[in-house]
């Protein structure tokens, strides 16, 4: 079996066993380890208490999905210009709940980005030059057989994950930064999105949009592909593949306003 198949089964066996309730109080747990001490509590490393920094100030409560973080910096609609970010919230911005059709309008602007259509044609590009797929052929042919499936791989993940799930688990689909605390904290924070998410309510719950409905679009998937490529081992691959792809979106967006205003001194 390959690794990438153990650790979807792995991964899958811990969803299964361990309870969402579980999941939502380690994360709280680690948020009250951040900050049961002060930044400057003796015998605490210096590069420990970055990590128990926490913001001071109140949430602004808004309707304005572009408000400016109360600390000055801001998720941005795009990541250098070209990337779509419409989903990220600024931190410490609370924003009112969505409609189901909100959900399913944000997964579309995703879907059907020019962006992600440029995307898509850079991966196809990338796995018809590896052959990922041989039964497809080389050539103008073979790569609109890439292109094709690589949309409809983008299109189903972004449904899924972003529409269908959230508006029948009553999620919220969109990524609110911490935008406080040192690098560890941020960063565990921001990857564990993937399994932790916030209901339509503001409260904590299991990330049931992003777990199962990435594993219903790999599931899907098997009706496009061929024969040989519609086992267990492939759609597991798949699952897995699209859970760390997005944890590392989060991490990344995260830390996309610092990046933007200390690197690009964009105000």
């Amino acid at each position: 079996m390959a690794p990438t198949c153990v650790a979807a089964l792995y991964l899958a066996l811990f969803i299964a066993q361990v309870p969402a309730q579980q999941l939502i109080a380690a994360s709280s747990s680690t948020d009250s380890a951040s900050n049961s001490a002060l930044p400057d509590a003796p015998g605490t490393p210096l590069d420990q208490q970055s990590d128990r920094i926490t913001s001071t100030q109140p949430p602004l409560t808004t309707t304005n999905p572009d408000a400016v973080s109360p600390n000055g910096t801001q998720q941005t609609k795009r990541i250098l210009g070209v990337m779509p970010n419409f989903r990220s919230v600024s931190a410490d911005v609370k924003l009112p709940p969505q409609t189901a059709g909100q959900k399913f309008i944000n997964a579309g602007k995703d879907t059907f980005d020019y962006s992600s259509l440029l995307i898509a044609a850079i991966q196809a590009g990338e796995a018809m030059n590896d052959k990922s797929y041989p039964e497809w052929h080389q050539g103008v042919a073979g790569y609109s057989r890439y292109y094709w499936h690589t949309l409809a791989d983008t299109a189903s993940e972004n449904f899924m994950v972003g529409g269908v799930g959230p508006a029948l688990f009553h999620q919220d689909n969109r990524f609110y930064t911490l935008g406080h605390g040192g690098f560890r904290r941020r960063a565990f924070y921001a990857a564990t999105r993937v399994l932790i998410t916030r209901k339509d309510d503001g409260d904590n719950t299991f990330n049931y949009s992003e777990i199962i409905g990435s594993g219903a679009a790999s599931g899907a998937s098997t009706l496009y592909y061929p024969t040989q490529y519609r086992t267990w081992t492939k759609v597991g691959q798949k699952w897995l593949t699209s859970c760390i792809i997005d944890s590392a979106n989060y991490t990344f967006k995260e830390f996309w306003p610092d990046i933007n205003k200390k690197v690009f001194h964009t105000h």
